[in-house]
């Protein structure tokens, strides 16, 4: 890959509260070699053009987003659970219908388009949370992982990164209850069974890793929780784990260990700088306590979170307990981490009913070098010499964002503004446009696919 010259209009570089005007970005591959903000007297006369072979970006360039946690096939359900009143666990239920529909082909088609949506709204990296593993009646396929293969695929055709976190899933409760429907096929029997099958995936493709994840307290049992952890912790990878999403995760636990989902995590060596917890919506002050000791970090989702009714987290005092957040689109209720960032803020406004809890750059890094890092890519999200060469440039001059300065992009912009991606160094969408797939044409195709009449 030839080495290229970017110049930006503006750029947030990682040692600014706000973007940067005119910065030449220098990319060798897939990694950025050179950062040059251009001061007036670095220029060059007026009809000097010593920047002729500079590729220009105009609008705000940003890192590339990094979505923290996807369940890819939930955006077949986008749209379709509205008409009526309901809440996490009728909404599931719908979902669960969908799931027992898909094999590895229907898969890898839907992912595929999710992925390539995902890539349109600035997205370089997504986290997915697996744990579609088995035939619908819970048999292995003949490549136990075949499910994840295509995930892996999905991503290669859409030119995104991936972090495949492996999920373990056992059981239907906090009291054990057996798997059943369409739960089966998430199941591997035990925590060492699981450890085994993904143990023995391992993708070859630069663009992909595999982590570990705990479904939840309701999945794994407490004497196999361990066992993950170990699993993840031995290979250095990310671990992942559902937190404390609905109140009556909380209370199940309580009654049935004595104490809430964090606390037993934090018993069985769950928490940690590696592992992050996803969405920790219903906490306790201990709990904040016990995460930010360990240094968990903490993703919220919070386009997901009001999508299902699930209530809004304390992020500002996460944020104080020293617990690092990013973000994620989770069920793809919308696919807009501009959305997802800025609803940090707003939702701590609705809570509180006072302004500014968080700053446009706080918001950004949850977007993306917090988000990177939490699905083991540190060397990504930043615009600095040595990162990933990833670069995504929002338009400031849309009906959204015209006349917004460029640090209040992220009061403003959303998926749509996105008009470049460069992933790796590699340009993925150009002018607003997916260079390889035809995003909406593959979703609809393949959601029709998969959906039940």
């Amino acid at each position: 890959m030839p080495v290229t010259r970017w110049l930006a209009e503006y750029a947030w570089l990682p040692e600014y509260a706000e973007p940067t005007p005119d910065v030449l970005i220098e990319t060798d591959g897939e990694r950025i070699t050179a950062v040059t903000p251009l001061t007036a007297g670095s220029r060059p006369p007026a009809g000097v053009e010593v920047f002729a072979d500079a590729v220009p970006l105009p609008g705000l360039t940003l890192p590339g987003l990094a979505n923290v946690h996807s369940h890819a096939f939930h955006r077949a359900l986008r749209g379709r659970t509205h008409g009526g009143r309901g809440d996490f666990w009728s909404w599931r239920d719908r979902m669960y219908a969908v799931a027992d529909r898909l094999d590895p082909d229907t898969y890898l088609a839907l992912a595929r388009a999710v992925y390539a949506e995902m890539a349109l709204a600035g997205v370089t990296c997504v986290g997915e949370f697996h744990y579609l593993h088995h035939r619908p009646d819970g048999g292995a396929y003949d490549d136990p992982n075949a499910m994840g293969e295509a995930l892996v695929e999905a991503a290669a055709h859409a030119g995104i990164r991936l972090t495949l976190l492996d999920t373990c899933y056992l059981t239907a409760g906090v009291d054990g209850r057996p798997l059943a429907g369409p739960q089966r096929r998430f199941g591997d029997g035990d925590a060492a069974r699981w450890a085994e099958r993904a143990s023995a995936f391992q993708p070859t493709d630069g663009h992909a890793r595999v982590g570990a994840a705990v479904h939840s307290v309701r999945a794994v049992p407490a004497d196999q929780l361990g066992t993950v952890a170990d699993w993840a912790r031995y290979r250095r990878v990310p671990l992942h784990v559902h937190l404390s999403e609905q109140p009556a995760e909380n209370d199940e636990c309580r009654a049935v260990h004595g104490r809430t989902p964090t606390a037993l995590l934090a018993e069985h060596g769950v928490l940690g700088p590696d592992t992050t917890a996803v969405h920790a919506t219903h906490p306790t002050t201990g709990d904040l306590a016990l995460l930010g000791e360990s240094r968990t970090g903490v993703c919220l989702c919070p386009t997901t979170e009001r999508d299902l009714a699930d209530g809004i987290g304390p992020a500002r005092r996460m944020a104080e307990a020293g617990i690092r957040l990013s973000l994620g689109s989770d069920s793809h209720a919308v696919i807009d981490l501009f959305e997802e960032a800025r609803a940090v803020e707003l939702d701590e406004r609705l809570r509180t009913r006072r302004r500014g809890h968080f700053t446009p750059a706080e918001l950004l890094i949850a977007a993306t070098s917090a988000g990177h890092t939490a699905l083991g890519w540190a060397d990504a999200g930043r615009i600095a010499r040595g990162a990933r060469a990833d670069l995504v440039t929002v338009r400031l001059d849309s009906a959204r964002t015209a006349g917004v300065p460029p640090v209040g992009a992220f009061f403003a912009a959303g998926a749509t503004d996105v008009v470049q991606v460069v992933v790796d160094g590699r340009v993925v969408v150009a002018e607003g446009r997916h260079l390889t797939v035809d995003v909406p044409a593959e979703l609809s195709a393949s959601i029709e696919a998969v959906t039940p009449t």
